[in-house]
């Protein structure tokens, strides 16, 4: 697949876009509305935003402008135009979680991570669509409509955090964050291929957003490379008194963490992660490890904790219980799979516990620094299959995921563009740490994409491309059709 060489504002990464802000060759006014007039010019195909703020992107985007010719610069986000994920409150801009249910629902008060990032000098120019209620791996169920995967209009583009990651793919903002409770930073980032990072659980706070599962919710950046999001951490991370989830724990400087030389580092390969890999999935893994390995001090086979009725590497006990549980205390009304307070409590008490000895057991004793697996083991499928299925109350049965035991375990995990199908479609790599090893996940994922040249690689999407129609029945899969 030829490279593809897009031109303007746009086409700069993050890191380029923040540099030409500090030189001044280019203005945040100039960088919003260059993502503005994207965003107007591909959201018809993609469905990546539920709601754009132009006005007041570009009334912020002034005040910046103003302190930028003053010489006042706020960070490397001053001026950067970032997209949220519409669980993610804004004071004064609705937050609907993709639902019916909160369709008017404008926030008094800001998340703590909109807080930060304004805080820091960013542009927020939007919320971006996602699976209703983060509740499912698709973003095709929206009471908005699906979001697209910009690689092919006909195929899902993965979720939750489907809008985010399909923005940052069509270069309509610069970053934007995400949420994680099973995947749903990583799974959009991979068939959309960008940058994923899901941090250590409380590394990020979660105050302020739209809950799934407070034990496993995580929030963290979609970029277009690890610099990228080691930059947007940057501003989030940190510890939040008001969240209890958050820990009190200094916050590194990421930047300079990725550029630590990685030849030290020791790779661990959890086989079950690799059972039935789809189509050129398996191909790009075994391409990616035999560049890791050049890079590394090798690798070597290593086994993973379970959590009570966890299965190879897919869905645990835990993580059924759990979500559950607190899905129906969150969202009172909506179809939670809660059980027994007992059962909860107990699976509530193994994950807490595997979460303190996660460390120990997989890093320590089979003396590894990271896990490599496959993003997921399946290439996006059709959007109208998904809806069809939803509506007849299908099961999926997808293939064991790769994501879920991660939330779990609650460690820093980042996904980068590994390859591509034969078709076309993008295929990521998944590096785990120990936790609060952010710095040394972000500084591997580096030299990786270093190395590499997937992740410059771009949709071929054009502004005529057309938008296949959906059927009637898949169309009216929307509003408060839950699915996990």
């Amino acid at each position: 697949m030829p490279n593809q060489t897009p031109s303007g504002p746009t086409a700069l990464t993050l890191k380029q876009a923040s540099e030409h802000i500090h030189t001044r060759k280019l203005s945040p006014v100039e960088l919003t509305q260059a993502c503005l007039d994207r965003i107007k010019l591909y959201n018809p195909k993609i469905g990546a935003w539920i709601t754009v703020i132009g006005e007041q992107a570009l009334a912020e985007a002034r005040l910046l402008e103003k302190e930028q010719v003053a010489g006042h610069f706020r960070g490397p986000l001053h001026g950067i135009p970032i997209g949220l994920k519409d669980n993610i409150d804004t004071a004064g801009i609705r937050t609907t979680a993709g639902s019916r249910t909160l369709a008017g629902n404008v926030p008094a008060e800001d998340a703590e991570v909109a807080r930060r990032l304004k805080a820091a000098g960013a542009v927020v120019v939007g919320k971006c669509n996602m699976h209703i209620f983060a509740a499912g791996a698709t973003s095709a169920v929206s009471y908005f409509g699906p979001v697209r995967n910009p690689w092919n209009l006909e195929l899902i583009a993965g979720g939750s955090s489907g809008g985010s990651a399909a923005a940052v793919a069509m270069d309509n903002c610069y970053a934007a964050l995400g949420t994680d409770t099973g995947g749903s930073i990583r799974t959009p980032s991979a068939m959309c291929g960008v940058t994923g990072f899901k941090p250590t659980y409380g590394r990020v706070s979660i105050r302020g957003i739209v809950p799934l599962t407070w034990s496993l919710d995580h929030c963290g950046p979609i970029a277009r490379t690890v610099e990228d999001a080691a930059l947007v951490l940057q501003a989030i991370a940190g510890y939040d008194p008001l969240d209890v989830q958050s820990i009190d724990y200094p916050v590194p400087d990421y930047s300079k963490a990725i550029g630590a030389a990685v030849s030290r580092f020791r790779l661990g390969i959890p086989p079950q992660f690799y059972d039935g890999l789809q189509d050129g999935v398996g191909r790009a893994m075994e391409e990616a490890i035999a560049q890791l390995r050049k890079m590394t001090a090798g690798s070597r086979e290593v086994e993973l904790p379970s959590i009570l009725e966890s299965g190879a590497g897919g869905e645990s006990g835990a993580y059924r219980e759990i979500l559950g549980s607190e899905f129906t205390i969150a969202e009172p009304g909506t179809p939670g799979t809660g059980g027994r307070a007992a059962d909860y409590i107990r699976q509530w008490r193994a994950l807490r516990l595997v979460r303190r000895t996660v460390d120990e057991a997989v890093f320590q004793k089979q003396d590894v620094d990271f896990l490599i697996t496959p993003t997921i083991r399946e290439l996006p499928w059709p959007i109208e299959e998904e809806l069809d299925r939803v509506a007849n109350a299908r099961p999926r049965n997808p293939k064991p995921g790769n994501t879920r035991s991660l939330d779990d375990y609650g460690l820093p995990t980042i996904t980068v563009p590994c390859g591509f199908s034969k078709t076309g479609l993008p295929i990521g790599l998944q590096i785990s740490g120990p936790n609060l090893a952010e710095g040394n996940v972000l500084a591997l994922a580096h030299a990786y994409q270093q190395a590499t040249d997937w992740h410059t690689r771009k949709p071929p999407l054009q502004p005529d491309a057309k938008v296949p129609a959906l059927s009637k029945t898949a169309a009216a899969q929307t509003g408060e059709s839950v699915t996990r």
